[in-house]
């Protein structure tokens, strides 16, 4: 196992009438696990025009980023890839969600608010994002978790 240093991503959650936006980050929707919309961390950008930059190219939307609210890691050890996930609040403050929208990247291929209710029926990562999403505020630490597809 090789060992790298851990990448770093920035992602967001938005809520919309009580719904919470979710991608399916899989080029050619080759799996049926959702994700808040965000992505790597680019040198010299900071974490919030990086995370403007991501939500634009995977939704179309223009946000306003707010507060850090959950930190998640993850990891492969077979391949010796960590990732570690910083997730700000945001708010949309421009654009709206169209079918017609395309990744420039290729590598969203939906993009979906989803109710708390809705989210029972899904397969979504990771496990605390109800919680950051519509919990009391606080900030959260979601430990280190094997990747799945």
């Amino acid at each position: 196992m090789s060992h790298r240093t851990p990448r770093l991503a920035t992602r967001a959650l938005i809520l919309a009438d009580d719904r919470l936006l979710l991608v399916n980050a899989y080029r050619g929707g080759i799996s049926d696990l959702w994700c808040a919309p965000g992505g790597g961390a680019v040198v010299g950008q900071s974490l919030h025009d990086n995370l403007k930059r991501e939500i634009w190219e995977e939704t179309g939307l223009t946000v306003a980023v707010g507060a850090p609210c959950l930190v998640n890691e993850f990891h492969d050890p077979k391949r010796g890839f960590h990732q570690v996930d910083l997730y700000f609040r945001c708010e949309v403050v421009g654009g709206q969600i169209s079918e017609l929208w395309r990744d420039p990247e290729g590598v969203v291929t939906e993009r979906r608010f989803f109710s708390r209710e809705e989210l029972r029926g899904i397969r979504f990562k990771p496990d605390s994002l109800p919680d950051a999403a519509w919990g009391s505020g606080e900030s959260l630490y979601d430990p280190l978790e094997l990747i799945m597809r």
